[in-house]
């Protein structure tokens, strides 16, 4: 019995029939030729790109090299001192630094809610008419500069709130402690607050996380709203089961935006605060700082060494604001919009 024939072996330089047959399951790579114009707009958009790295790096660069001096002097007690007496060497930041962020704090608790809330009515719950007034209205308002929130809020806000703030320190002030007023004269100890600098800068980002939030949350496919509606959902329960979770990275980015804004507000902080170089335990209670505010009030009556200690000042809160962006990306990237929607 004689042993089958084997097959005989291709021609050395020549495929077989088989071999040349492409592979169903790998993709087939479809290329083509770039045009001079797309060449020219992929350089532009690349140009774009790294220049924001440029001026980002020139910005750190600038404030290193004017804060240098300042930082010599004191070293890192610049971070832990809560006196601003730059001619006797003695000057930090730690008290203003987290009574800035106190007000971004107290801005966000106020403004994400009312924002959300009003992005949620404005994509899903508004008659079409009414849609197109209440986005031009918002994005109107994200316009105003700041100066006008500022003199808004001390002149017609602040005398009309300090009675909603006293009822906050009566009735709330025994059981949260930073609610408290200890002690001052009733008719201004209310006054010039963290709390008040909080709602003005509240005020300011709203526009901001709502206009954000409402594009993000109308960019929710079509086919998965109707398939809520299929299954036998309400118009609520299609909202948070497939717009909110579509939502999510973008509100995150959103508001992260709003803080940043928040923490580097000057102006209407400025007119508002009364500043002070304490930390701040009872929000309710005349005074309060920023580094922003720090730097506007300061600069136009400081020497060589106290100018050098606000580029330093201003380098932290460049530092801060920068690893707040990076951790909501890293938050974002993590939360894809409309990833939730798929489970």
């Amino acid at each position: 019995m004689t042993a089958a024939a084997e097959p005989a072996a291709p021609h050395d330089g020549a495929p077989s029939r088989r071999d040349s047959r492409p592979d169903p399951d790998v993709p087939r790579a479809v290329t083509s030729p770039a045009t001079p114009g797309d060449r020219v707009f992929r350089g532009v958009l690349r140009l774009a790109g790294l220049s924001v790295f440029a001026i980002m790096g020139l910005i750190a660069f600038f404030l290193v090299l004017r804060g240098t001096d300042a930082l010599r002097v004191v070293g890192w007690s610049f971070l832990t001192e809560q006196k601003w007496q730059t001619a006797a060497h003695n000057f930090g930041i730690a008290a203003v630094l987290p009574n800035g962020l106190l007000i971004a704090v107290i801005a966000l608790v106020i403004a994400v809610p009312v924002a959300l809330g009003t992005a949620v009515f404005i994509a899903e719950y508004a008659p079409v008419r009414l849609r197109a007034a209440l986005i031009s209205l918002v994005d109107l308002m994200a316009a105003i500069p700041s100066i006008v929130y500022g003199l808004w809020g001390l002149f017609f806000l602040q005398p009309r709130i300090i009675g909603f703030v006293r009822w906050l320190a009566n009735h709330l002030g025994d059981t949260v402690p930073f609610l408290k007023v200890r002690t001052g004269d009733i008719g201004t100890s209310y006054t010039s607050s963290t709390f008040i600098a909080g709602v003005v800068v509240a005020l300011m980002i709203i526009p901001i996380i709502t206009s954000l939030s409402r594009e993000v949350f109308s960019q929710a496919p079509q086919g998965e709203r109707e398939g809520a509606y299929a299954l036998g959902s309400t118009r609520w329960g299609m909202v948070r089961t497939v717009v909110l979770p579509f939502g999510r990275g973008g509100v995150i980015g959103a508001v992260m935006l709003g803080f940043g804004r928040a923490m580097g507000e000057t102006i209407a902080v400025a007119l508002i605060i009364s500043p002070n170089f304490k930390a701040i335990t009872h929000v309710l209670e005349n005074g309060a700082n920023s580094i922003s505010a720090l730097i506007a009030l300061r600069f136009g009556e400081s020497d060589r060494l106290s100018l050098s200690a606000l580029m330093a000042a201003g380098l932290v809160l460049f530092a801060l604001t920068l690893l707040v962006n990076v951790a909501a990306g890293f938050v974002i990237n993590r939360s894809r919009s409309g990833s939730a929607t798929a489970d």
